[in-house]
């Protein structure tokens, strides 16, 4: 009787074979189940819908930051949205933990991190949706970007990688936790962070305690850029190489987040008991 070798570029090809149907029944379950959970789409695309017509009609005629406040408001609010609708990946994840999905998946010869991919391209299709109801809302309440398509693209781009690292934080939190309500705090901390960043007001008007903090988190880096590029040369906008910069370190953040957190779920996901 005569073996047959298998060639080790055989064994990778079905290895990468494998790897990409696990990631794509993975994909395809997440997004099902997104698609059903109609409350929490509404929550993602309704509160912040709440926010932008609440600071616009109500606070904004009391902040002077240099022009019609909607212009000023809506690239914050729209990454706010961005968050708290990839941060609810955290209660998706947890629920599969606590639901005994996941003990059923460790058993299986699958790639750990499909699982958590699977939630993680759910929530980027999920918040592009609720993200371009809050834009139409705001273009309906005077939002007038003045991008080219480049500025376009790169606004898109960022929103994208934002939602990808706060997605895999979310997963990862989600792994970690042990109940529903701890899971549903991680949206509430992600909401925190565009509050105590130049989302709603300028840094400089902040305290100096606070402006510090202000400065160096993520999410300003993320809103001066994402406001830079789709309302070029307003106030409060980055221009020239500041805007460059000011993007580079956006994108260095959210990829360090994302590999982070998506080594950190990747090791939960099979170590947790």
């Amino acid at each position: 009787m005569t073996a047959v070798a298998t060639s080790p570029a055989t064994t990778a090809a079905a290895t990468l074979r494998d790897t990409l149907s696990d990631a794509a029944t993975m994909v395809g379950r997440a997004v099902r189940l997104a698609a059903r959970d109609v409350d929490a789409m509404i929550t993602a695309a309704v509160l912040p819908v709440v926010i932008l017509l609440m600071f616009t009609f109500v606070f904004g005629g009391a902040i002077d930051v240099g022009v019609d406040y909607v212009q000023y408001a809506t690239p914050g609010i729209i990454l706010l949205c961005a968050g708290f609708g990839a941060a609810n990946t955290a209660m998706a994840v947890e629920q599969d933990m606590s639901g005994g999905m996941v003990d059923r998946l460790r058993s299986l010869p699958m790639t750990s991190w499909t699982f958590v991919l699977g939630h993680v391209v759910a929530s980027l299709a999920k918040t592009l949706l609720t993200t371009a109801i809050v834009f139409a809302v705001a273009v309906a309440i005077g939002f007038r970007p003045t991008a080219g398509l480049l500025g376009w693209l790169g606004a898109v781009g960022l929103l994208l990688l934002f939602v990808h690292a706060i997605a895999w934080a979310a997963a990862f939190t989600g792994l970690m936790v042990r109940s529903p309500d701890a899971a549903g705090g991680f949206s509430f901390a992600v909401m925190f962070l565009p509050y105590v960043s130049s989302a709603f007001v300028p840094v400089d008007t902040m305290p100096t305690w606070l402006r510090g903090f202000a400065e160096h988190q993520p999410v300003t880096p993320l809103i001066e850029a994402v406001r830079g590029l789709l309302v070029p040369g307003s106030p409060g906008a980055v221009t020239g190489d500041e805007l460059g910069s000011t993007a580079l370190l956006a994108v260095a953040w959210c990829l360090g987040i994302a590999a982070v957190f998506a080594v950190g779920a990747g090791l939960a996901f099979r170590r947790r008991r």
